[in-house]
């Protein structure tokens, strides 16, 4: 073999494996093949544009098919394998799923659109009462760490005054002036004692007595220098903590405060929610408005009736809340077998909220001075009832309250001097007063005044809404979560006039 023959095949080998390797390399690094699903759909098998609940449905049968089942559809795997499955295809309804859709979603190992059944309609105000669960929720737990930072900032404060009432007993029985006094008295009860004493043993015992007393003054001296000196290394710390626990309480008032605006804001929207379903829910009557026109919000204003001149009936066509404001129990009754049903825990709830409101709007209408005053009272009649309120008003800012059945609070009852400072307060000339009550008639003042609470209440909250209420209840509302939290549903109730 000659030398170019041997170099050309050693060539050749070289080259090839070169070549061969790529290959290799090449086929290597080629991925593997996927599993496809394919879908091959004959034509005018879906509609050119879609339906609407304006337009009929098409005809979707097609030639040798039948109308609920399309051609065969194919489905070619990455394997080269062919599947054929026949997908129904059916024109879709108000409120029927896509079959072929769902077929195609379950084939192609998703669910799609037409999967979904239809679901019951929801509580429309789910959303808001969970939102008000939770803001009156975090409400009342803000308001638990205010009250906690509160009471810590007051402890800090009475800890300060304690030491500032230490060191100032403390620097006042070390100062030298009373020292030297102290020293002095002492001194002038020696000479006293010297002066008449009638023996040795007398004078010497007076000498050991003011010895003693300049010990005791002394010791009072050197006491009060320590209990100074400790108490002024103690009150850089307890200014520290004072100031730290100032700035805690008030960041922590002031956030239970927002917490508190936002859960009254939940509650709003929740009342308004509740009522628009009870609303809505309501059938209209044929003889009513058409539907649509927004009927008129009926107030306590409208539905409270007056009361009978000087006969103290009240007409009909009260509001139930004015009725429960006088007493009502049948009304009670009725609103707690309304709101309670037939549960005995329900009815108990109900009984003792609707309960504490009434007793929260009186209690609130005495402090206002809302009262209607007897015409016939030796005292009372003269006056106008304007005057009688302005009044009774001095009577309650000098400490002597009505406590709305015919008597004084908490058996404090004026005196005739009492009784002439209010007068004088309001206004009014004692001098002109022709009957002045006794010492002994006093206690009996307010006998036959009445707390015109459903009047009180129709001006200061004709709505009874939510937002009114808390206003003007302040914080005996605080007590009355569980009426609140409901209020979309006792609202109307307490609205209706029967």
């Amino acid at each position: 073999m000659s030398p170019s023959e041997f170099f050309f095949l050693a060539a050749g080998l070289v080259l090839g494996i070169g070549v061969g390797a790529g290959l290799t390399e090449v086929l290597r690094a080629r991925p593997a093949a996927r599993r496809e699903v394919r879908v091959t759909i004959f034509p005018e098998s879906v509609p050119g544009r879609a339906a609407t609940l304006a337009t009929s449905l098409p005809d979707w049968t097609l030639p040798g098919v039948d109308s609920r089942v399309a051609p065969e559809r194919t489905f070619t795997t990455g394997a080269g394998s062919v599947d054929r499955v026949a997908i129904p295809v059916v024109p879709e309804t108000l409120g029927e799923p896509v079959l072929a859709g769902a077929a195609v979603a379950r084939l192609a190992g998703r669910e799609g659109p037409g999967a979904a059944t239809a679901r019951p309609e929801a509580d429309r105000c789910a959303e808001l009462r969970q939102a008000m669960e939770e803001r009156c929720g975090n409400a009342e737990r803000m308001a638990a760490v205010a009250a906690a930072a509160a009471e810590r900032h007051r402890e800090s404060r009475r800890a300060y005054d304690e030491h500032v009432f230490r060191r100032e007993r403390a620097a006042a029985a070390m100062d030298p002036r009373a020292v030297r006094a102290a020293k002095d008295e002492a001194q002038a009860n020696f000479r006293l004692a010297r002066s008449t004493a009638r023996d040795r043993d007398a004078l010497e015992s007076a000498a050991r007595e003011w010895l003693r007393e300049i010990n005791r003054v002394n010791g009072r001296s050197r006491d009060s220098a320590a209990i100074v000196a400790r108490e002024d290394a103690a009150e850089a710390g307890l200014l520290q903590a004072l100031e730290r626990l100032g700035v805690e309480a008030d960041g922590a008032r002031i956030t239970a405060e927002s917490a508190a605006v936002a859960c009254t804001e939940a509650r709003e929207a929740l009342a308004a929610c509740e009522e628009a379903e009870r609303l809505a829910a309501l059938a209209v009557e044929p003889a009513g408005p058409a539907f649509g026109t927004p009927l008129p919000e009926p107030t306590v204003g409208d539905l409270a009736a007056s009361e009978a001149a000087g006969e103290g009936e009240v007409l009909g066509g009260e509001a139930a809340i004015v009725r429960l404001l006088r007493g009502d129990r049948d009304t009670l009754r009725a609103l707690v077998d309304e709101l309670g049903g037939d549960d005995p825990d329900e009815r108990r709830r109900w009984q003792i909220g609707l309960t504490d409101l009434v007793d929260a709007i009186l209690a609130r209408a005495i402090d206002a001075t809302a009262l209607t005053f007897p015409e016939s009272h030796p005292f009372w009649g003269p006056y106008t009832e304007a005057q009688c309120r302005d009044i009774a008003t001095a009577l309650a800012s000098l400490g002597f309250r009505f406590d709305g059945l015919g008597g004084f609070a908490d058996g404090r009852v004026p005196s005739q001097r009492d009784l002439s400072l209010a007068v004088g307060y309001a206004g009014q000339d004692p001098m002109r007063i022709r009957i002045w009550p006794t010492e002994a008639e006093m206690p009996a003042l307010f006998a036959g005044v009445r707390v015109d609470a459903g009047r009180f209440l129709a001006e200061a909250a004709g709505g009874l809404t939510l937002g009114e209420m808390v206003d003007l209840l302040g914080r005996r509302a605080e007590g009355l979560s569980d009426l609140w939290n409901a209020w979309g549903r006792v609202r109307p109730l307490l609205l209706e006039s029967r």
